[in-house]
């Protein structure tokens, strides 16, 4: 722990209860507000990316909640993440890395109801399926497919993605390169957190030239 802070004890048990009392993400929520209103956009989102990151697990991470993810060849946990266009934050979902992107979406994408201005979502080749009409007639939003076509070979940024930002916020901080929490509801917090410091940059740096 830092010098100037409790011990370690106090420490986690605020750590531990402002989850359980929805004050981590009511403070993330804020602030994305604010970093959204500073950038030109409204404070609430009209679109949004789905994806998903496989990280490996420590030992700590107990057997149930830990999985192995055969397409990226990766032993561990899978974090389920959505974002606006601006590569923030809207939902996050920890599951076994075994947990598919479809069988996830569905608890993810209910945050329509939370945010009722968004209603287009852009997601990648992994989400095919019954989940766009699901989304399109029980939460009256247009999942959009974006896909990788034949002739694109290595990395390809595709039109309509979020750039990799839900990677950039998972190796934001070192301890999130690896899932190191017992509880998959730690490592969502520990996420959103990361987000709040990334957003703090945000805010504390100059405006720049010619933004309103």
């Amino acid at each position: 722990m830092p010098a100037d802070f409790p011990a370690w004890a106090r420490v986690y048990a605020f750590f531990r209860r402002w989850p359980e009392h929805g004050l981590i993400a009511e403070f993330h929520d804020r602030l994305r507000g604010r970093v959204r209103e500073r950038e030109c956009h409204e404070a609430e989102p009209t679109a949004g990316i789905i994806d998903a990151q496989s990280v490996r697990a420590a030992a700590t991470v107990p057997a149930a909640s830990r999985g192995y993810d055969g397409g990226k060849k990766v032993p561990g946990r899978k974090r389920h993440i959505v974002t606006d266009a601006l590569g923030l934050l809207l939902a996050v979902a920890v599951t076994a890395a075994n947990i598919g992107d479809r069988d996830a979406a569905a608890g993810l994408l209910v945050l329509r109801r939370l945010h009722r201005d968004i209603t287009l979502m852009w997601a990648d080749g992994g989400y095919t399926g019954s989940v766009v009409g699901w989304c399109r007639d029980k939460l009256a939003l247009t999942l959009e497919i974006v896909k990788r076509t034949d002739d694109m070979a290595g990395f390809v940024v595709l039109p309509r993605r979020c750039g990799r930002a839900h990677v950039r916020v998972a190796d934001e901080l070192p301890p999130l390169a690896r899932d190191y929490e017992t509880l998959p509801a730690t490592s969502e917090a520990m996420i959103r957190w990361s987000m709040v410091t990334r957003m703090s940059r945000r805010l504390g740096r100059p405006r720049s030239a010619g933004r309103h």
